[in-house]
């Protein structure tokens, strides 16, 4: 059985065992604004690298790609190419509240699947106390409230999140830096930005030492590799400064400055989802995704508890890190199981002090 999260930039997997054992976890670059094919193809990486499955359990949030007209019309395109690139496989998507639906009812409920990954990380998350997730990925951010086994969430569309603070369009790679600052601290002033896509996050990151390996998965802004050099390069170009021999200081000390404004945005936004007073000032912090290291310096700065997504769960050491970045298509495969996370985890963990700030 896999689990799958199929979003406009990526494709992650998690390969299960007929028991529900956690397996395996891979991701491939799946750039859905360029093409169905470009599904097709992840798909059948997938299957070079697992086998064919017997059953398929989906969430997305591809749908929202340019391709489509809008997202009833993406989510269908979407399930009918995966039923084409896994004709053997019995194929069910997950709807929220509704759970996992077999395809076929699927016309009943395109709304309800489109942009549910969220969904199905928060019920399994919950399974391990109440708590604030965080969940820090490539493209943007989720903020749900934990509270009594399940998601405490003001909205469940990505319109209404966008509203509730419970989405913010930041994530740790694909972001353009623009979209996180308009102007900076440059050379004893303050400059503006360029508006143009010369860097994104993955460099800043990158030159902070915090990006993840593999985390980066897609072409550079400029097409170039991506090292430090590089990194640095793209990034002051936003600034209009070339790299020479002393650039690469300047290139850090902005990267340090962009990373705590993207931070900042994330905890704006989570002081907007706490300001319902739905729990308390300072709840624990749950990080998943492959920025969670974000998540954990929030933590640490607001004293609150932290821990991995993860924890809770039965798995693997050598598995657990990308458990945390692959969480939607962890949980999408678990709920397959009899459609209760409860049934396959251990007891709930204490959740750990914030630890120090250090490298994901």
């Amino acid at each position: 059985m896999i689990g799958l999260d199929i979003g406009g930039a990526h494709l992650k997997a998690a390969l299960f065992d007929e028991t529900g054992t956690l397996r395996d976890l891979d991701q491939w670059p799946c750039p859905l604004w360029l093409g169905l094919d470009r599904l097709e193809q992840a798909a059948a990486a997938v299957v070079a690298r697992w086998g064919k499955p017997c059953h398929v359990a989906a969430t997305m949030t591809g749908e929202l790609a340019d391709l489509f007209d809008d997202r009833a019309d993406g989510v269908r395109r979407i399930v009918a190419t995966m039923r084409s690139a896994l004709p053997t496989a019995a194929l069910s998507v997950f709807a929220g509240p509704r759970g996992l639906v077999p395809v076929d009812g699927l016309p009943d409920c395109a709304e309800a699947v489109a942009s549910a990954n969220w969904y199905a990380t928060a019920l399994v998350a919950a399974a391990g106390g109440d708590g604030i997730l965080l969940d820090v990925g490539s493209t943007t951010t989720d903020i749900v409230p934990l509270v009594g086994g399940g998601p405490l969430h003001a909205g469940y569309s990505d319109a209404e999140r966008l509203d509730s603070g419970e989405l913010v369009y930041t994530g740790v790679v694909r972001t353009p830096v623009m979209a996180v600052a308009h102007t900076v601290p440059y050379g004893g002033g303050r400059r503006a930005l360029m508006a143009e896509l010369f860097a994104t996050m993955a460099d800043v990151h990158r030159l902070n030492g915090t990006l993840p390996e593999d985390a980066d998965q897609h072409p550079t802004a400029d097409g170039r590799d991506q090292s430090v050099a590089a990194s640095a390069r793209r990034l002051l170009r936003m600034v209009g400064d070339d790299l020479e021999p002393a650039g690469l200081l300047k290139a850090r000390r902005l990267a340090g400055h962009l990373a705590e404004r993207q931070l900042r945005q994330i905890e704006d936004a989570l002081d907007q989802v706490l300001s319902r007073g739905s729990m308390a000032d300072t709840p624990p912090l749950v990080g998943a995704g492959v920025g969670r290291f974000l998540a954990r310096r929030l933590a640490e700065r607001r004293g609150a508890a932290y821990c991995d997504f993860e924890a809770h769960l039965p798995v693997a050491p050598a598995l657990r890190e990308r458990t945390g970045w692959f969480a939607p298509a962890v949980s999408v495969g678990w709920l397959a199981f009899d459609g209760a996370p409860h049934k396959h985890l251990c007891p709930v963990a204490a959740p750990v002090e914030a630890a120090s700030y250090s490298r994901d």
